[in-house]
């Protein structure tokens, strides 16, 4: 018995088999076979199909709304206070002769 090498399902493929395996018209085991995919992927895909359904009907498209706010004024200040902490550094070990000229 040879060794298969490793696939890559799409999302699509893995969505019209857990869509299948939720319908309830054949069984894990008849999909399996059809769709050439062991019956406990498809069993997980079902699961983390029926996981992420409620993010379908959240307001504003659910992974839209993921993503934290950023502030940027918080950013901008972080940046200036790097960019000093930098320059003193630079300067400091220039004056101490342990920092090349080239970088």
């Amino acid at each position: 018995m040879t060794r298969r090498s490793r696939r890559t399902h799409s999302a699509s493929f893995k969505a019209k088999v857990a869509l299948a395996a939720i319908k309830g018209d054949r069984t894990i085991a008849q999909l399996a076979e059809q769709f050439d995919v062991h019956p406990n992927q498809i069993t997980t895909w079902k699961a983390q199909l029926e996981g992420g359904a409620t993010d379908v009907f959240v307001a504003g498209g659910g992974a839209a709304q993921a993503a934290p706010p950023v502030d940027v004024k918080a950013l901008h200040a972080k940046i200036g206070e790097l960019t000093l902490e930098n320059d003193f550094l630079e300067g400091a070990l220039s004056k101490a002769g342990l920092l090349n000229a080239k970088r």
